[in-house]
């Protein structure tokens, strides 16, 4: 086993997002809301002001963004980004950027969770289309998940809740195997490299200080319609 990470530490990704500015139907302008099921995510926000809002099994907050806040949340917090100007975050995503390759399911309304090929229908932005029906899809999909979330906002008591986390583990049952290797060649190869480091230091020895690096990275991608915003995604 390699005693240095070649990702970035702790099989952390990260992406540069800029806040979609689309009015919804409440008049607030932002993003599409979703849950991941297996990654902690977090905001460094670099710009702007906005709001996070999340819908837990303990209830519904509105958490305030602006330059230098760095907000967090774990696996089934359903979050929408509302931009309230400019807003502009470096998203941190556990599990070498999983967040942004699967580990996602959005509240769409419960006819469009029933199976894996009726969601995709429903999401996938495709890839070839020009810009702009890009962007239409991305603001469609974006419409219909906000019906599916002001009916779990509105709902009395933790049924419907409970039903969309079911369908949505459903949903990505099929993935895990995929994700479970990310995660091992990610976060469990770096916690491991951590504990040999360890052992070799409490033995006095110091190999790995040998085979010090440096790296570096420009963006991947520019622009890219994510669920949130605009994204600049890297390959680390």
């Amino acid at each position: 086993m390699s005693a240095n990470n070649t990702g970035l530490p702790g099989g952390v990704a990260v992406s540069h997002l800029s806040v979609y500015d689309w009015p919804a139907a409440d008049g607030a302008c932002g993003g599409t809301p979703h849950m991941h099921l297996a990654c902690s995510e977090a905001y460094v926000v670099t710009g702007g002001r906005g709001t996070v809002q999340t819908l837990t099994a303990s209830g519904y907050e509105e958490t305030p963004l602006q330059a230098g806040t760095v907000a967090w949340f774990t696996p089934g917090t359903i979050h929408r980004l509302v931009n309230e100007g400019d807003l502009r975050i470096t998203v941190l995503m556990q599990n070498s950027g999983l967040p942004e390759a699967g580990d996602a399911v959005l509240t769409l309304p419960p006819e469009y969770l029933t199976d894996p090929e009726t969601y995709a229908r429903a999401t996938a932005i495709p890839a070839d289309a020009p810009e702009a029906e890009q962007e239409r899809v991305a603001r469609a999909r974006r419409d219909l998940a906000l019906e599916g979330y002001r009916a779990l906002c509105a709902a009395e008591g933790p049924q419907a809740l409970a039903e969309f986390h079911r369908a949505a583990a459903a949903l990505v049952r099929p993935r895990i195997a995929e994700w479970r290797e990310r995660w091992r060649q990610g976060a469990e190869a770096s916690a491991a490299a951590t504990g040999v480091q360890l052992d070799s230091l409490e033995r006095g020895e110091f190999p790995h200080l040998a085979d010090a690096v440096v790296r570096s990275e420009l963006p991947a991608a520019h622009g890219k319609f994510g669920m949130c915003g605009r994204l600049d995604v890297y390959g680390n």
